[in-house]
C-alpha cells in the first residue's frame, strides 16, 4: 500500500514538474525572442517527454535497466495501441498522405533501429550519441520542412506533438501569432518555474523508480514488466491527455502527429539520452518479445492509416483490444 502511494505521488510530481519545466522555459525563450518554430520543436518537445527522460535515466542509474528501457518501449507500444486508439475510438482520425510516408517511415525506421540495437549491442555511451544525434538530425529536417513546405506538405510529427500541448495549454502554442504576444511574466519568474519545475521531475523521477523497484520486489514481478506497464503508462499520461482532446476537436492529424513525434523522441532522444547519461543492457526478455511488439504495433498503425488514409473508431477499438492482450502475456504464469 505504502509503495503504491509513492508510485502515485511519484506521478504526480513528475508529470507537475513536466508542466512546469515546459510553461517556464518556454517564457524564458519567447522573451529572449526565440523563434517560434523552434521553440516548439524544441523546447516543447522536450519538455514534454522530460517525465520519460528522467524516469529511465534514474531508472538507468539505480542498476534497473527493465524499468529503464521498459519504459521506453512501453511508452513506445502504449502510445500506438492505448493512446491512438483511445483517440480513434473517440473521433475518426484522417491521415495526410504526405505526413504519413515522410514521418510514418522515419517512426518504422527508428523502431528498426532500436530493435537491431538490442539484437546486437548494449545501450551504450556511442550507441546513445548515435541515437541522439538521430534525433538532433530530424528536428533538423523537420525544422527546414517547416519553414519551406508546411503548407503543402503538411507539418512534421515533431510539430504536431508540439501543437498537440497547444489544445490543453495555448501558453505553449507553437504557432508564431500567438507566441509573439506580450507576456508580463519577467525572466527571473521564468527561470524559477522552469527550474522549480526541473526539479521536481527529478525528484518525482527518483520516488517514482525507488517504488516500482520496490513493487517488483515485493510482488516478484520483472522490473521490465513493471516499466513496460505501470511505468509506462504513467509517464505517458500527457501524451493520452493531448492526443484525447486534439481528436476531441477534431484536429486529428495533430492526434497521430502528435503519437508519431512521440515515439520518436523516446526512442531516439530517451534512448539516446540514457545511453549516455547512464550506460546499460537491454534485458532479454524485452529483446525477445517487447521490441517486437513495438514494430508490430508501428507496422499495423501504419497499414491502418493507409487504408482509407484514416483511423476509423473500429480501428481505434482494434488497437485497444490488441493493448489489453498485450497486457494479459505480460502476467506473470
Amino acid at each position: 500500500m505504502v509503495d503504491a502511494l509513492l508510485l502515485l505521488t511519484g506521478f504526480i510530481i513528475l508529470l507537475s514538474g513536466g508542466e512546469l519545466l515546459v510553461r517556464g522555459s518556454v517564457r524564458v525563450a519567447q522573451i529572449a525572442g526565440m523563434s517560434p518554430l523552434l521553440i516548439g520543436l524544441t523546447l516543447v518537445g522536450f519538455g514534454t517527454s522530460a517525465p520519460e527522460l528522467v524516469t529511465s535515466v534514474q531508472a538507468a542509474m539505480s542498476g534497473s535497466p527493465g524499468i529503464a528501457v521498459g519504459n521506453i518501449v512501453g511508452s513506445n507500444i502504449a502510445n500506438i495501441m492505448l493512446i491512438l486508439g483511445v483517440s480513434a475510438a473517440l473521433s475518426p482520425i484522417v491521415v495526410s498522405t504526405n505526413a504519413l510516408y515522410r514521418d510514418g517511415m522515419i517512426v518504422l525506421l527508428s523502431a528498426i533501429i532500436f530493435n537491431g540495437i538490442g539484437i546486437m549491442l548494449p545501450l551504450s555511451r556511442p550507441v546513445g550519441a548515435v541515437l541522439f544525434m538521430l534525433l538532433l538530425a530530424y528536428l533538423y529536417y523537420a525544422y527546414k520542412q517547416e519553414r519551406t513546405t508546411a503548407s503543402t506538405e503538411g507539418h512534421t510529427a515533431a510539430y504536431d506533438k508540439a501543437e498537440a500541448l497547444e489544445e490543453i495549454d495555448a501558453d505553449t502554442n507553437p504557432k508564431q501569432a500567438r507566441l509573439l504576444k506580450t507576456y508580463r511574466t519577467d525572466v527571473a519568474t521564468a527561470l524559477m518555474t522552469a527550474i522549480g519545475g526541473m526539479l521536481l521531475v527529478i525528484a518525482g523521477g527518483k520516488v517514482l523508480v525507488e517504488a516500482a523497484v520496490s513493487i517488483a520486489r515485493t510482488y516478484d514481478v520483472s522490473e521490465a514488466v513493471i516499466g513496460l506497464t505501470i511505468v509506462s503508462i504513467g509517464t505517458s499520461m500527457p501524451e493520452l491527455a493531448t492526443s484525447a482532446v486534439a481528436a476531441l476537436r477534431k484536429h486529428s492529424d495533430v492526434a497521430l502527429g502528435n503519437i508519431m513525434g512521440s515515439n520518436l523522441y523516446n526512442t531516439f532522444g530517451i534512448g539516446g539520452a540514457t545511453g549516455l547519461l547512464s550506460p546499460t543492457i537491454i534485458p532479454d526478455e524485452i529483446v525477445r518479445y517487447d521490441n517486437l511488439v513495438m514494430l508490430a504495433a508501428t507496422f499495423a498503425m501504419l497499414i491502418m492509416a493507409r487504408t482509407g488514409y484514416r483511423l476509423s473508431r473500429l480501428e481505434g477499438s482494434a488497437l485497444l483490444g490488441c493493448y489489453a492482450v498485450y497486457l494479459y502475456t505480460l502476467i506473470p504464469a
